[in-house]
């Protein structure tokens, strides 16, 4: 968002977070309190923000309108031709281009196409409920700590077995988001259905009563089946290349995915403004420019998966050894250079995953790429 020139438009919608807590689902009791403070801005690079995606949406397009990209919308895409990198579509249309790129999501065609075959995403085991809760509904439940809950600039999770749950706030703090996890039990290809408030309040019974009060007031609600996709060993085919969740996608555990979309477009973006300038370069290793994309993303967006699938496991534990041994190591966990082999604990996993300068690393690997001779070869 800084190289973008975005970074107060985006705190202008967000959230900053001075803090996370970890609390234990029985009780609520705090297991750690990870600061995200003046000294961990400066070791991470910038602010730690939660923002509604759709806020969040409204700044990066009105941007790309300013920079006069032109969005076309009701646009369906049928079919691909990555030889002459052409999308037929719906109405009939052909539409040509240097490079296409499928930020087509997990359901990504495509990636189909990219790989010769269908490649549908399967399902976790896990699904998750959501909920938005305004501001003064959740005050006027007159509950010190829920009042705590809402003052605090902070994202709390309550861990638990087989499920856990994130709390955080949205929309300059007028709003707060609530997502609960737990096992998937919806039907065989069903992505989303209406469920069961009876259901989700009797699945969390016995959890932290704060969380139960707040769970209670909710009138409605939709259960998300939780799909997933092995990462590809290929995202390039021609001139067309994946995006996001098409290519990397991640489960919801470490609330790193929408970043690593937009470091993706953030690199190609970058990569192909560098080899435009560079008159010099045959324009026969376009295609060699996305592998080069590819080959920079794969390292970082590899290790955000692995990451992701590793809180899985560090959220979700079941009661015994295991977990006491977490909760302690928790309890007594140092911040500063502190080790753990949970990610979502260690610092120096944290400082790799959050600090990361990816215009920096892009540009790098592109001079790289452009001094040695490889705009013709292969990576």
């Amino acid at each position: 968002m800084q190289h973008l020139g975005l970074s107060s438009r985006i705190q202008d919608k967000g959230n900053r977070v001075e803090f996370l807590d970890i609390l234990r689902y029985k009780d609520g009791r705090r297991l750690t309190r990870r600061p995200l403070g003046a000294n961990e801005m400066t070791q991470l690079g910038g602010e730690w923000m939660v923002i509604h995606r759709a806020d969040y949406h409204r700044v990066l397009v009105q941007e790309a309108k300013r920079r006069g990209v032109h969005l076309r919308l009701s646009s369906r895409v049928e079919s691909l031709d990555t030889v002459n990198t052409q999308a037929l579509l719906a109405n009939g249309e052909k539409v040509s281009a240097d490079v296409i790129v499928g930020a087509d999501g997990l359901w990504s065609q495509t990636r189909s196409t990219i790989l010769d075959q269908p490649s549908p995403p399967y399902e976790t085991g896990d699904l998750a409920y959501r909920a938005t809760f305004a501001r003064q509904s959740l005050l006027a439940l007159s509950h010190p700590r829920i009042q705590d809950l809402v003052n605090a600039s902070a994202v709390t999770l309550w861990a638990g077995p087989r499920g856990h749950s994130v709390f955080y706030p949205v929309k300059n703090g007028t709003l707060f988001n609530l997502v609960l996890l737990r096992p998937d039990n919806m039907p065989d290809g069903t992505r989303t259905m209406t469920g069961s408030i009876e259901e989700m309040r009797n699945w969390f019974e016995g959890w932290d009563p704060v969380l139960t009060e707040i769970i209670s007031c909710i009138p409605t609600v939709l259960k998300w089946k939780l799909l997933h996709h092995e990462e590809l060993t290929v995202w390039t085919k021609d001139n067309i290349t994946l995006l996001g969740d098409a290519c990397h996608p991640t489960l919801p555990y470490q609330a790193q995915g929408a970043a690593m979309a937009v470091e993706d477009g953030t690199v190609l973006g970058l990569l192909l403004g560098e080899y435009h300038k560079h008159k010099t370069v045959p324009r026969k290793s376009l295609h060699q420019l996305l592998k080069l994309y590819e080959t920079i993303r794969k390292p970082r967006t590899t290790l955000n998966v692995k990451g992701a699938v590793n809180n899985r496991h560090f959220y979700h534990m079941d009661d015994g050894p295991e977990q006491v041994e977490r909760d302690t190591s928790l309890l007594h966990h140092n911040w500063e250079n502190g080790k753990s082999k949970y990610a979502w604990a260690d610092v120096q996993y944290q400082k790799d995953l959050l600090g990361y300068d990816v215009i920096a690393q892009g540009r790098l690997a592109f001079e790289a790429w452009i001094n040695s001779g490889l705009s013709g070869a292969s990576l």
